[in-house]
C-alpha cells in the first residue's frame, strides 16, 4: 500500500518511514503543507498521515482542501497538542482518526490497517447544493452569499435534504433523522419545518414537494 506522510519534524518522518517500508508500505514524504496539498493532488495514496502542525499550510486547511477536492483517502492525524478542541478541529475538518503524540508505532500501524480496512465514504466537509452553502462543523449556512438565520432544527432538515440533494426524502426519513423515539406527535411537523426552511430561502421550489412520498431538495 501507498502511504502520504505529512511530517517536518527529520527524526519523526525519518523514523516512521523506516518503520513503515519495514512493513511494506511505500511512503512518500511531505515536510510542509503545500507539499503534502501538491503530492495529495497529483498522486493517488492507501492513506494519509498528516502532522496537525505543518509549516505554510497547517494539516487542518490540507485536509479541508483534499476533502473539498472530492479525495476521501482515509486521512490519520498526528498532533503534539492534547487539546480537545484541536481533536474536533481535525475530525471537523475531514480527518477519519487523530494519534497524539508520543504515540506507540505498533498503535500507529494499528489504526493505519483499521482506517484502510474501511470503504471510503463520500461525505463532505462542507455541502454545496447550486448557491447554497451548508457548514455543518460551524452550524453555517449561506444562500447566494448571505447568511440564513435558521434553528437548530431548521439547520438539521435542511443539511439532511441537502445530503441526498436531487433525491426524494421521505417524511418518516425526516422524522426518524431529525427527530428523536421519543416523538410521538404528528409527521405534519415535517411539513412546518419545510415550510419555514421554504419562507427564510425565499426561494419556495427549492425544496419541491413530492405529493405523497416526501420532499426533494433542488439547487438549480
Amino acid at each position: 500500500m501507498k502511504v502520504l506522510l505529512a511530517e517536518d519534524d527529520p527524526k519523526i518522518s525519518g523514523a516512521l518511514r523506516r518503520g513503515l517500508q519495514a512493513e511494506g508500505y511505500a511512503v512518500d514524504v511531505a515536510v510542509d503543507g503545500d507539499e503534502a496539498l501538491l503530492h495529495a493532488e497529483t498522486s493517488e495514496y492507501d492513506a494519509v498521515i498528516l502532522d496537525l502542525m505543518l509549516p505554510a499550510r497547517d494539516g487542518v486547511e490540507v485536509c479541508e482542501r483534499i476533502r473539498q477536492g472530492g479525495c476521501w483517502v482515509p486521512i490519520l492525524m498526528l498532533t503534539a497538542r492534547r487539546g480537545v478542541d484541536d481533536r474536533i478541529r481535525g475530525l471537523d475538518a475531514g480527518a477519519d482518526d487523530y494519534l497524539p503524540k508520543p504515540f506507540d508505532f505498533g498503535e500507529l500501524l494499528a489504526r493505519l490497517r483499521a482506517l484502510v480496512r474501511r470503504e471510503p465514504v463520500r461525505r463532505p466537509v462542507r455541502l454545496d447544493v447550486g448557491d447554497l452553502i451548508i457548514d455543518p462543523a460551524r452550524h453555517e449556512a449561506s444562500l447566494g452569499g448571505a447568511a440564513l438565520d435558521l434553528t437548530a432544527r431548521e439547520f438539521a432538515v435542511l443539511e439532511f435534504l441537502a445530503r441526498a440533494a436531487g433525491q426524494v426524502v421521505t417524511r418518516s426519513d425526516l422524522l426518524e433523522h431529525i427527530w428523536d423515539a421519543n416523538y410521538k406527535g404528528s409527521t405534519n411537523i415535517v411539513d412546518v419545518y419545510v415550510g419555514q426552511l421554504r419562507r427564510k430561502l425565499m426561494r419556495p421550489d427549492m425544496i419541491r414537494t413530492v405529493r405523497g412520498v416526501g420532499f426533494v431538495l433542488d439547487g438549480r
